[in-house]
């Protein structure tokens, strides 16, 4: 078997992506010369990676076995990157970090007041909903994740840094506002304009009233922390969203935050990455930053 490192490459961007198109986008490369690629490893091998039914790509069993050992290869790869890294030190080297949406209202602070302390390190962020933070673990293609609660099926090393108060919101206008403690009988009657299903802030929201013997009665569901202060300050209905996503509409008072029976709900901020998982000089630096330093690069409004 002759396979060349950029062969590889090519194989495991076409399994992963599931797409010939994809893969080519993202390495910048023509689409016939993937397919050419992969075509030279199945000649290679003697057996099809790659079957199409329709529109749809799936992988064979060989191509499974194979894409299992891409992975494994490249993972080694970053392994023995981060053993020369080592030796270079701490002030160069390259951060891959991947963020929830909500923590990217802070966690463009905390890197810039890391890259002052480290100028010659290369960063690499990528901003995703939580579906996309439980990819990137699970391929271990990231140095460090900062996500809300960590999933316990998942073998992980996760340190909290900082906590992360869900609260109520409502337009600076609405009957509620002024209300010294909302009971959360009365909150059962609003409309509630919330993060679509899956996400870790709806998770926790859904839980805190079950836990309360609660329900819903009507909601809205947006994509984006920015969707639902914009429907709320239109008066569509009230929201909950993290305090870090507040800063600049509490300052302007175009939101306002209610008064209500169990609010703040309390969650944490956590940096993760997978258990075993071999940090080189830069991002063990980076973790002990965010770890010590975080809570001080960001106020909460009041």
């Amino acid at each position: 078997m002759h396979i060349t490192f950029r062969q590889l490459t090519v194989l495991e961007a076409v399994a992963r992506n599931l797409s010939f198109t994809k893969a080519a986008d993202e390495l910048h490369l023509t689409q016939p010369a993937v397919s050419m690629q992969i075509k030279q490893i199945e000649e290679s091998i003697g057996l099809p990676l790659f079957e199409q039914i329709g529109k749809k790509v799936y992988l064979t069993e060989a191509g499974h076995e194979m894409y299992n050992y891409c992975r494994s290869i490249q993972q080694q790869l970053e392994e023995a990157e981060s053993v020369i890294e080592n030796l270079k030190g701490v002030k160069q080297g390259k951060l891959t970090i991947a963020v929830a949406s909500t923590a990217n209202y802070f966690a463009p602070r905390i890197l810039a007041a890391f890259n002052k302390e480290h100028e010659s390190v290369k960063i690499n962020l990528d901003v995703t909903n939580r579906e996309g933070l439980l990819q990137h673990l699970e391929n271990n293609d990231t140095d460090v994740v900062i996500m809300g609660r960590p999933p316990a099926e998942m073998e992980l090393e996760a340190e909290s840094f900082m906590e992360n108060p869900l609260v109520l919101i409502a337009a600076p206008d609405h009957h509620l506002i002024n209300k010294n403690k909302v009971s959360i009988h009365e909150l059962q009657k609003e409309t509630f304009i919330l993060r679509e299903e899956g996400s870790g802030t709806r998770t926790a929201i859904e839980r805190f009233f079950l836990e309360q013997g609660a329900e819903l009665a009507t909601t809205v569901n947006m994509s984006s922390n920015e969707a639902i202060k914009q429907a709320v300050q239109a008066g569509l209905g009230l929201g909950i969203v993290s305090i870090h996503t507040l800063e600049l509409e509490l300052e302007l008072h175009r939101l306002a935050i209610i008064n209500a029976e169990g609010f703040p709900i309390l969650r944490h901020w956590y940096i993760v990455y997978r258990k075993g998982k071999r940090l080189s000089p830069i991002a063990t630096s980076f973790k002990d930053f965010v770890i010590h330093h975080a809570k001080e690069l960001w106020k909460l409004p009041a």
